[in-house]
């Protein structure tokens, strides 16, 4: 499944929001290959999505919608939608396009209508999919204009949409005790897990997985042993915070060699990893993903902005405040930047995208007595 597109209104933070996550022409030179839907060079998406922003400026909420939108396929619960409506006095509404490798462009399109201030219970909830086929010349735009015309679209329910596998690993404050995830005992896993940890403590020897168990490994240091099984701890106190992360990034970059996954939402998981050893990690993982595949990494590491990517694969989401409610929406710093020597970092530095913090509140501390 590759997302071309959302927009929310009233779906937890969001109002009037809209992201695209569509490039209007080929790139010369790009260091991202094949760009765009296999068998379809004109539909071209955004194959890697750097989201960036101040806290609260939505992106982990984004993550949560689009899991509870993937996850809708394997069951058809319409709760996973109405619990996220933020104000039920109001109508709440979410549609999304997203492509297929049947080639095939699908609209899902949610919507909630006012209950008397109280939760929809169903009776005022609708969820319709459509969707038209991708030809050879098509373009995701061409495809658009197609879905908003009914008489063109095929629909049809969650059970029917073929979709693929996906990925979201979020802040372990936000998953609380959800356990690692792991890969059982395939090798290029275990090779992954080891050079990750290794790198991320290099008091790490070895890493193995342990005969006869299933999906468990020991990870051994000077003198002591750490046993990971089913993805939880024992003697967790002994690793540090960031090598603890590092089961999360081994899993995404090793999940990325054996073409597990075809959808990777990655959400801070570097919050306790050197910048260097961020950037390095977000290279392999954009090197080990093939095509007709996509990742959003979220991150408030500037160093993120000098790695040698697209300018459109950068997307700065903000949040402002208009009477009583609060809007967040997208920069793209392809609308800014044209030029192939434009420094991304600078710009951010400079604030050109009006993105940076409001301090003021914080300053006006300093004259507390």
């Amino acid at each position: 499944m590759i997302i071309m597109r959302m927009k929310a209104d009233n779906i937890l933070c969001f109002n009037d929001f809209d992201i695209n996550m569509s490039y209007p022409k080929k790139i010369v030179n790009s260091n991202i290959e094949n760009e765009y839907l296999s068998e379809r060079k004109n539909f071209r998406y955004k194959k890697i999505n750097i989201l960036m922003g101040t806290n609260a400026t939505g992106k982990t909420s984004f993550g949560r919608i689009l899991m509870q939108f993937m996850n809708y396929f394997t069951d058809g619960t319409i709760t996973r939608f109405t619990e996220m409506i933020g104000d039920f006095s109001r109508e709440a509404s979410l549609v999304i396009d997203f492509a297929t490798q049947q080639l095939r462009l699908y609209r899902f399109a949610f919507k909630a209508g006012v209950r008397n201030n109280s939760e929809p219970d169903g009776s005022n909830v609708s969820i319709v999919i459509k969707s038209v086929p991708i030809n050879k010349n098509d373009s995701y735009e061409t495809c658009a204009a197609k879905l908003d015309d009914d008489k063109k679209c095929e629909y049809t329910t969650y059970e029917k949409v073929n979709i693929e596998g996906w990925s979201f690993t979020f802040p372990r404050d936000i998953t609380g005790n959800k356990p690692y995830s792991l890969i059982g005992k395939s090798s290029e896993y275990l090779t992954v897990l080891e050079k990750v940890l290794k790198t991320l403590d290099p008091a790490i020897r070895k890493v193995e997985a342990l005969k006869d168990v299933d999906n468990s490994f020991v990870i051994r240091l000077d003198g002591k042993d750490v046993i990971i099984q089913d993805g939880a701890f024992a003697k967790e106190a002994i690793l540090s915070s960031g090598t603890k992360a590092g089961i999360d990034i081994a899993y995404i970059i090793a999940s990325s060699i054996c073409n597990m996954h075809n959808f990777y939402y990655c959400d801070e998981i570097f919050s306790f990893v050197n910048s260097d050893l961020e950037k390095a990690c977000l290279s392999v993982i954009i090197d080990k993903l093939g095509d007709n595949r996509q990742l959003f990494f979220t991150t408030h590491n500037t160093d993120i902005l000098d790695m040698d990517l697209p300018k459109h694969s950068y997307t700065f989401m903000k949040k402002e405040v208009s009477e009583d409610r609060a809007y967040i929406s997208c920069v793209y710093a392809s609308d800014y930047l044209k030029k192939s020597d434009d420094s991304l970092k600078n710009a951010v530095e400079n604030d050109l995208f009006c993105i940076a913090p409001e301090l003021n509140e914080l300053y006006d501390l300093i004259d507390m007595n």
